[in-house]
């Protein structure tokens, strides 16, 4: 009998935007497989998917549209617009819907997905075998100024948020995607922002730094109390994405006892930062290499980025991961990558929200 893959929890993933798009009926697609996409329960438990951030992300263009910037990612160097922000009240009724799709799944589900809101929910899903589903609000577009509609979403279940995605919001600017670039590509966070961190610090509601600009994250770094966590970021040491984290930067998350997800994402992985899917999985192990040497043993998990990037070939989707985990196993010992694979993102977890 064959062995069981290493058990996966993961930063980043754009599932419920894929379903939000899919035609049919999209609960049945996550939990039966067949839909396409790089993320479902079947392939999941193939691959030792254990859960993970479930985002949701309102795009700015209709989602069953290619988006306009994978075109320009495949030249030699980009510098792709940042797009204008969203409608407050459509990016708020769009990420409650993709919500309500995430806790549709798992009441449909019998057992095999569960919405966690603790650490020790994430604990049990393991021991059941069942796939733990964190909802993680990307760019904080639909709540307003004055953090009203915050309780809307922990309502909801929202136990992450990232202020800003690379777009500009009343809480801050969103770094662009733009290569090669440093990370300090505009301003920060708004006072609006500031207030947003401490009052999730209060709620003990996670804060993704990924998308702000360099001067937005050091921002956070001052205002929060909390772990600083990048949930899909890679080094920037290695491939100068405007999306990718300083070694300073990677320096400051190992100080607050926080963790980076190493992204999938090729463009952010390869050293020309093109949309190439022909990228090797030695890629992703040099780049987990330079976060261990920066952020720490205790500071790298996965962000996958599955179905909101294109992927390596090698990984293909969420069954894939094994493949991962074994150049991780050949790189860094058994031990290490089930830190990498799961525990530094429990203690992470559990530092954050508590036990």
């Amino acid at each position: 009998m064959p062995d069981r893959p290493m058990p996966v929890f993961d930063g980043h993933n754009d599932l419920l935007l894929r379903l939000r798009a899919h035609d049919g009926d999209t609960v049945r697609a996550f939990l039966d497989g067949g839909a396409g996409g790089h993320l479902d329960v079947p392939r999941a438990a193939a691959g030792g998917f254990a859960g993970g951030l479930f985002a949701a992300f309102v795009p700015s263009h209709d989602p069953r549209a290619a988006a306009p910037e994978d075109a320009l990612m495949r030249a030699p160097a980009y510098d792709v617009p940042l797009p204008p922000p969203l409608d407050p009240d459509t990016a708020r009724d769009e990420a409650l819907a993709m919500f309500a799709l995430l806790r549709d799944a798992a009441t449909a589900s019998a057992g095999a997905v569960r919405v966690c809101a603790t650490a020790a929910d994430v604990r049990a899903c393991r021991g059941a075998g069942t796939l733990a589903a964190v909802p993680h609000l990307e760019g904080a577009d639909g709540i307003d100024a004055g953090l009203e509609r915050l309780d809307e979403f922990e309502r909801a279940g929202v136990r992450s948020i990232g202020p800003v995605w690379s777009r500009p919001n009343v809480f801050g600017h969103g770094v662009p995607f733009r290569f090669p670039s440093p990370p300090d590509a505009g301003p920060g966070l708004t006072d609006a922002g500031r207030a947003l961190v401490r009052e999730c610090n209060r709620r003990r509601i996670l804060v993704d730094v990924s998308h702000l600009t360099e001067r937005g994250f050091w921002d956070v770094a001052r205002v929060s109390d909390a772990p600083l966590v990048a949930t899909h970021s890679n080094a920037h040491a290695l491939t100068p994405h405007a999306r990718n984290l300083t070694d300073a930067q990677l320096e400051a998350i190992r100080g607050t006892g926080g963790i980076v997800g190493v992204n999938f994402a090729v463009s952010f992985l390869r050293e020309d930062g093109r949309i190439d899917a022909d990228t090797p999985l030695e890629r992703v192990v040099r780049h987990v290499e330079h976060l261990l040497a920066h952020a720490g043993e205790d500071g790298v998990g996965f962000g996958s980025d599955f179905d909101g990037a294109t992927v390596p070939d090698a990984i293909g989707d969420v069954a894939g991961l094994p493949r991962l985990v074994d150049a991780l196993r050949a790189a860094f010992g058994d031990a290490l990558t089930e830190r990498i694979a799961y525990g530094n993102w429990l203690r992470v977890l559990e530092r954050t929200w508590g036990a």
